[in-house]
C-alpha cells in the first residue's frame, strides 16, 4: 500500500497560520530594523524577550478575536485583509500603550507607522502563502465513506464550508441516486487496498449502524486498514468534529451509551474556579453597568419611551425558576397576546432595542443574576417556561439542558445566535448538548474569545 499524499488537518491549518504569522512578523521586524531607520523595536536590547513575547500574546489573541484562525476567512482574501487591518490596528494599539511589557513609546511616530504596516504586511503576506499553498486540492484529506444515504445526505452539506475534507467515494449496498459528483461502490465489491491507493485516501468514515450491512470480511479488512494507520472513525464523530455539536442520529434510544456528561460536572476545582470567575466577572460587568444606565436611560427616553429595564421568568438548573432582568428591547406591550418568540425582523423591537441587541448591551442587567447564582458566565441560554414545556415536547433530550446552569453567553449562543424557530432550537440543542459534553476551561475560554468576536462584529440576535 503506497504512502498517503501530503494533508493538513483542521488544527494543523490552524498551527500553521498562528506559528507562521509570529515567525512572519518577527522576521519582518528584524529585516525592518536591519534596513530602515527602526529602533522602536530593537533586538538587541536587554528586554527583548519580554517585547517579544507580549507581541506574540497580542498578535494570537486578536487573531482570534477578529477571527483570523477560522479557515472558511482564511480561504477568503477580502474578508482576510479585512480581518488583518482589526487585528494590526488592535495589536499596535495595545502594545505601544503597555511600554512597561513593550518598548518605551517612540519620539518619532514614523516608527509607530512602520511597526504597524510590517506587522500588516507580514500577517497579509502568511495568507497569500496559505491561500495559494496550502488551500489547495493538494493538501486536501480524502475521505472514504461507508455508510447509509442518510449520512451521506448529512456530511455532504456539512463539507461546503471545510476546506480540509473531499468525499472521493462512498460505500453502501443501498443504491443512492443523487451521487453529487461522488463514485459509488458496492460494499460487496469493494478492493480497499486498490482504492486506498489510487484514490489516497487518509480516512475512512464508518456511520454508527456500519454493522448492520458491513460483512464480516470487510469488518476484518478494515480492522487491518487500522492496524497499517489508516484513520477510521464513526460518521456521528465525524459530524461532531466537524459541526461542534452532538449529531443527530444520536438523538435516540442509544443516546447514553455514547453521551456521557463531562467529568468537569464532579470536579470541585473546576467548578471552584468557574464560581471565583463568575463573581469577579460579574463584579466588573455591574460597575459597566452602572456606568452604563445614564446612556442607555438617555436612548430609551427617545427610543424606547418605556420602562428601561423588564423582568422575565425563565428556567434554570434543575428545572428552577428564576427572575431575569434586561435593558428593555421591545415596545412596552410586545406580548399582550402571550409569549412569542422573536424572529430576525421583529417589528416589536425598537429602533433603540435593536442598538442594545446587536451589541450585547442589554444582558449586562443579567451580571446581577450571575452574582446571584441563579446563572453562570457561561453556559446554555435560560430559556422561558412557556417555551420550555413546548420545546420539552417537541425535542427529545431538550431538558437536558438543565443539569447545568444557564449563562450569559452559551456555546450554541456564539455559534448559532438567533433561534426563532423549533428547528433553530433543534440546532441550538446540538451545540447546548455538545457543551455539556465536552465542558472544560479551553472550551469556556473559546466561547469568551467567540463572545468578544460577536459584540465586535455586531452579530448580536
Amino acid at each position: 500500500m503506497s504512502s498517503n499524499n501530503i494533508n493538513f488537518t483542521i488544527s494543523e491549518r490552524k498551527l500553521y497560520l498562528r506559528s507562521l504569522d509570529v515567525i512572519f512578523v518577527l522576521f519582518g521586524l528584524f529585516l525592518v530594523g536591519t534596513f530602515l531607520d527602526f529602533e522602536y523595536f530593537n533586538f538587541s536590547s536587554s528586554n527583548i524577550i519580554t517585547w517579544i513575547g507580549t507581541l506574540v500574546i497580542y498578535l494570537l489573541f486578536f487573531g482570534q478575536v477578529f477571527e483570523m484562525y477560522d479557515l472558511k476567512i482564511a480561504s477568503d482574501l477580502y474578508s482576510t485583509f479585512k480581518n488583518v487591518v482589526l487585528m494590526v490596528g488592535f495589536t499596535t494599539l495595545l502594545y505601544v500603550f503597555t511600554p512597561i511589557i513593550s518598548p518605551k513609546f517612540p519620539e518619532s511616530r514614523i516608527q509607530i507607522l512602520y511597526f504597524s504596516l510590517t506587522l500588516f504586511i507580514a500577517i497579509f503576506l502568511n495568507r497569500i502563502i496559505y491561500i495559494s499553498l496550502i488551500y489547495s486540492p493538494l493538501f486536501l484529506k480524502n475521505i472514504l465513506l461507508i455508510t447509509e444515504p442518510e449520512y451521506i445526505n448529512k456530511i455532504i452539506p456539512l463539507l461546503k464550508d471545510k476546506q480540509s475534507y473531499r468525499i472521493v467515494n462512498y460505500i453502501s449496498k443501498t443504491t443512492f441516486k443523487e451521487n453529487r459528483g461522488i463514485d459509488i461502490l458496492n460494499i460487496d465489491e469493494i478492493n480497499f487496498e486498490e482504492i486506498i491507493d489510487k484514490e489516497y485516501i487518509n480516512e475512512i468514515i464508518v456511520s454508527s449502524n456500519a454493522s448492520d450491512f458491513i460483512p464480516d470480511e470487510v469488518n476484518s479488512k478494515l480492522i487491518e486498514l487500522f492496524e497499517k494507520g489508516i484513520i477510521i472513525k464513526s460518521a456521528d464523530n465525524f459530524i461532531e468534529e466537524l459541526t461542534f455539536s452532538i449529531s443527530e442520529q444520536q438523538l435516540n434510544s442509544k443516546f447514553y451509551n455514547y453521551f456521557t456528561f463531562s467529568k468537569n460536572h464532579n470536579n470541585n476545582l473546576y467548578i471552584a474556579f468557574r464560581r471565583i470567575l463568575d463573581i469577579l466577572f460579574s463584579i466588573f460587568g455591574i460597575l459597566l453597568f452602572a456606568i452604563l444606565i445614564p446612556i442607555v436611560f438617555i436612548g430609551n427616553l427617545f427610543g424606547n419611551r418605556g420602562e428601561l429595564l423588564y423582568f422575565q421568568k425563565r428556567v434554570g438548573r434543575k428545572g428552577k425558576e428564576f427572575t431575569i432582568i434586561k435593558f428593555r428591547s421591545m415596545v412596552s406591550n410586545a406580548e399582550e397576546n402571550g409569549a412569542v418568540w422573536a424572529h430576525k425582523k421583529d417589528d416589536r423591537i425598537t429602533s433603540f432595542g435593536r442598538i442594545l441587541r446587536k451589541t450585547r448591551l442589554d444582558e449586562f442587567p443579567q451580571f446581577l443574576n450571575v452574582l446571584k447564582g441563579d446563572m453562570s458566565l457561561i453556559g446554555p441560554r435560560p430559556e422561558r417556561p412557556e417555551f420550555v414545556k413546548q420545546l420539552e415536547k417537541e425535542l427529545p433530550f431538550y431538558a437536558i439542558r438543565h443539569v447545568i446552569k444557564p449563562g450569559l453567553t452559551g456555546w450554541a449562543q456564539v455559534m448559532h445566535p438567533y433561534a426563532g424557530t423549533i428547528d433553530d432550537q433543534h440546532k441550538k440543542l446540538m451545540l447546548d448538548l455538545y457543551y455539556i459534553k465536552e465542558r472544560s476551561s479551553l472550551l469556556d475560554f473559546k466561547i469568551v474569545i467567540k463572545t468578544i468576536s460577536t459584540v465586535l462584529f455586531f452579530r448580536g440576535t
